[in-house]
């Protein structure tokens, strides 16, 4: 019997930005289910980044979102009793992902300042092509290219029976 299909949950886009980017960047930052501080930090930084760029902050969070995101990352497989490291393309949902738990982290590695202050930065320096985020994108990029020779592994061969 077939299981049944599980549809994704759909993210109620932010209140105030009307993006599903900002909900889920929100939910990203909430801690111990305090929504309203989480909610608060990105506000800030939205307001912060007005400030800084003089620019709508909600394109310069896209723009940013979509300089961090990878194009390609690496999944582990096992063959012939080795593990090789398999260049993937990333779904355009796990490109996300990936960039805004990259620029989170990036934010949080920082000291010093408030943490509205700080993601504001990595997401302004992310617009702009540069920050932490962009070096961690450059780091699997690079390694997904140093192991392009193991490409053929990803693709399942199943045996023809006749």
């Amino acid at each position: 019997m077939r299981r049944k299909v599980k549809f994704p949950n759909r993210l109620q886009p932010d209140s105030v930005y009307d993006s599903a980017k900002v909900a889920k960047l929100t939910n990203y930052l909430m801690e111990d289910g305090k929504k309203e501080v989480a909610r608060k930090i990105v506000y800030d930084c939205f307001k912060q980044i007005k400030e800084v760029t003089k620019s709508e902050p909600l394109e310069v969070f896209n723009e940013a979102m979509r300089n961090v995101g990878p194009l390609m990352e690496l999944k582990s497989r096992r063959v012939g009793g080795a593990n090789y490291q398999i260049p993937h393309e990333v779904t355009p949902e796990r490109r996300l992902v990936l960039a805004l738990r990259w620029i989170i982290e990036a934010a949080y590695s920082k000291k010093g300042k408030p943490m509205h202050k700080k993601l504001a930065d990595e997401i302004i320096t992310a617009s702009k092509n540069e920050g932490e985020a962009i070096k961690k994108r450059e780091n699997v990029h690079r390694m997904a290219e140093a192991n392009r020779a193991f490409a053929h592994y990803a693709k399942s061969y199943k045996k023809k029976t006749v």
